[in-house]
């Protein structure tokens, strides 16, 4: 039997715990990370994920934009529009502040790029 697709709830959630798991395999203690290489892959699967995200903030706050145009959304203070509106805005600087981490790692990437590993250092 095909699976069934998972929403964007279970997604996110999946999303959340595998950056949980990439935090604990990154302590020094784990020893996972032993070559340059290791960071530079790293970082530039990290790079990826931020280039993707604010397709995601937008998706999102267009979401938000048409239960805007229903007005079948309830608040429990305040008014939902206004409430809507903010968390639209706040997407839009989430999309913007991802553009500016992967500008980030993509320096970060590039720093990493000509560094290997000495198997016989002096």
């Amino acid at each position: 039997m095909p699976r069934k697709p998972r929403t964007a709830v279970e997604l996110s959630d999946a999303a959340a715990e595998v950056v949980r798991d990439l935090n604990h395999a990154t302590q020094s203690a784990k020893g996972e990370l032993v070559y340059p290489g290791d960071a530079y892959k790293t970082v530039a699967s990290l790079k990826l994920l931020t280039q993707r995200l604010p397709q995601s903030f937008d998706q999102l706050s267009d979401f938000l934009g048409r239960l805007t145009q229903t007005g079948a959304v309830t608040a429990d203070y305040g008014t939902p529009d206004g409430h809507l509106v903010n968390a639209r805005s706040a997407l839009a600087s989430a999309a913007i502040t991802a553009q500016t981490l992967t500008e980030h790692l993509d320096r970060a990437h590039s720093a990493l790029a000509p560094l290997g590993y000495d198997i016989d250092p002096q």
